[in-house]
């Protein structure tokens, strides 16, 4: 294996949660979730050669993942496999497995796989902690128009969760 593709698997594994996350937040069964979560690994495999460090890799990793997942979602070919050797095997597991804390977060999850693909992105922006100048900046929205659309998607989520 070679110093990048090293590399590269470093940075997958301490920011696994971040993909972990929108894979959940988009698919609704345990086999989907592992095959957006490989394209999600796959697609930023295929795009790191352009990763320039202008911006911390979790930013740039957040920007592929929605958009991967949001393709994904529209796609009717849900399947892309990676064909190089040298991932064979790799298995991402999530640790600190807490039973009441996943009980609450699959309700919050399903409420959320409620939700249409660009509400939901807003939504894991607005768990992640993410400024309105930096969703706007990985949106490619204004500031003004991710206040709107944030209150918006927070109100559905709001709703979605007050029927049940």
């Amino acid at each position: 294996m070679t110093s990048v593709q090293q590399e590269f698997l470093h940075k997958i594994e301490k920011h696994k949660g971040i993909i972990f996350k929108i894979s959940k937040m988009y698919m609704d069964h345990n086999d989907d979730r592992e095959d957006l979560f490989q394209e999600i690994t796959y697609q930023v495999w295929k795009a790191y050669s352009g990763f320039r460090g202008e911006s911390e890799f979790s930013t740039w990793l957040y920007r592929i993942a929605l958009n991967t997942a949001i393709v994904f979602l529209k796609s009717e070919k849900k399947r892309s496999f990676i064909n190089n050797e040298d991932f064979t095997g790799y298995k991402i597991i999530e640790d600190d497995y807490d039973v009441e804390k996943e009980e609450k977060l699959s309700a919050m999850y399903k409420a959320i796989n409620q939700l249409n693909p660009i509400d939901k992105a807003f939504i894991f922006y607005y768990l992640e902690d993410f400024s309105g100048k930096e969703i706007a900046d990985q949106m490619g929205i204004s500031e003004g128009n991710v206040r709107v659309k944030m209150n918006r998607a927070k109100s559905k989520l709001k709703d979605i969760l007050n029927k049940r």
